[in-house]
């Protein structure tokens, strides 16, 4: 008995059913726009820097909502599959900066039809009069987000305790 209580305690659990729908909305990327051999990540990255071509790895970061590693990770990959190009900017020479190449470009435009179908099917499993209220409300997700990675960032680094040489 205590297995179906379990189960229903999941089926109500707004964390656990986000997390769900996030597997749903990947499994229908892949089923649809994945065809383009592009991941669901590989075209947030590609469609990102599409939109703010030049921005550095870090401004990225802020803008996908991928984390540093991943994102590092997932240009170097796009770099080796010839996607994307990453360049020193000339203010300042530690900091990259990403753009499309033609591949890229092209590899981007035969993923976007079937991403802009995922959405839409995405959101006709909702009412139309619900669809509004629900990007707002993960807008707001998305942006308490950003606020917790701002604030995380501006921590300060602690300082370092110097230990006591004992007299040898």
């Amino acid at each position: 008995m205590s297995g179906s209580r379990d189960a229903k305690t999941f089926a109500r659990s707004f964390s656990h059913l986000l997390k769900r729908a996030v597997q749903y909305s990947v499994h229908c990327y892949m089923d649809q726009a994945g065809k383009s051999g592009l991941t669901h990540r590989q075209f947030t990255v590609l469609s990102a820097v599409d939109h703010h071509e030049g921005k550095s790895q870090t401004e990225l970061v802020k803008i996908t909502g991928i984390d540093r590693s991943t994102l590092a990770d997932l240009v170097a990959r796009l770099m080796a599959q010839g996607y994307v190009q990453r360049r020193r900017t000339k203010e300042d020479a530690r900091t990259n900066s990403i753009k499309l190449t033609p591949l890229g470009k092209k590899s981007l435009k035969a993923a976007q039809s079937g991403a802009e179908d995922v959405d839409k099917k995405l959101l006709s499993l909702f009412p139309v009069a619900e669809r509004k209220s629900l990007i707002d409300n993960l807008s707001m997700l998305a942006m308490e987000m950003d606020r917790l990675d701002d604030a995380e960032v501006e921590k300060p680094v602690p300082a370092r305790v110097k230990l006591k040489r004992r007299p040898q």
